[in-house]
């Protein structure tokens, strides 16, 4: 049993070295490891706080990202929009061209053929004077046997002719 319960002695001496222990280990130890454990706390809650830091300028900066891509998307939709306008604008001043000249193609082809008209007219009228001309004198060859009867008559009936 001698082992199981120590003398009086060893147990002074284990205090007395235990405590002298305690003593050098808090004049020399104990301030350093407290100084690094202070110094390692420190520097968690720096890296903690930097990490914060850097959540908080990540998320400022995905909202300054979504903003720039609304932005852009604004943008787009408005220059898209500018485009549309432009090419309907060009569209309409196209056929509206294309009305105008189809007109005035179509005026100038009346003109035309109204010239024509009068011009095949005027023909028609000259023929059909100069048949009549003919056929009555013909007719009357008998009755108008001088030169200027003759042709006083005809100019009688051109007159006619032109004033219809």
């Amino acid at each position: 049993m001698e082992l199981v319960t120590p003398a009086i002695g060893l147990v002074f001496w284990m205090l007395v070295t235990f405590s002298l222990l305690l003593v050098i280990l808090k004049k020399f130890a104990w301030a350093p490891i407290l100084t690094s454990i202070k110094e390692r706390e420190e520097t968690i809650e720096n890296a903690l706080s930097q990490a914060q830091q850097a959540r908080d300028e990540m998320s400022k900066l995905q909202s300054q990202n979504e903003n720039l891509l609304a932005e852009a998307r604004s943008e787009r939709d408005s220059l898209l929009k500018e485009a549309r306008e432009m090419k309907d604008k060009i569209i309409s001043e196209a056929k509206s061209a294309a009305d105008e000249e189809a007109k005035k193609l179509v005026a100038r082809a009346n003109d035309e053929i109204n010239k024509q008209k009068q011009a095949a007219m005027q023909e028609l009228k000259k023929e059909v004077a100069s048949f009549s001309v003919q056929i009555a004198e013909k007719l009357v060859s008998a009755e108008l046997e001088k030169s200027e009867k003759q042709q006083s008559l005809i100019d009688a009936q051109l007159a006619e002719f032109t004033k219809n």
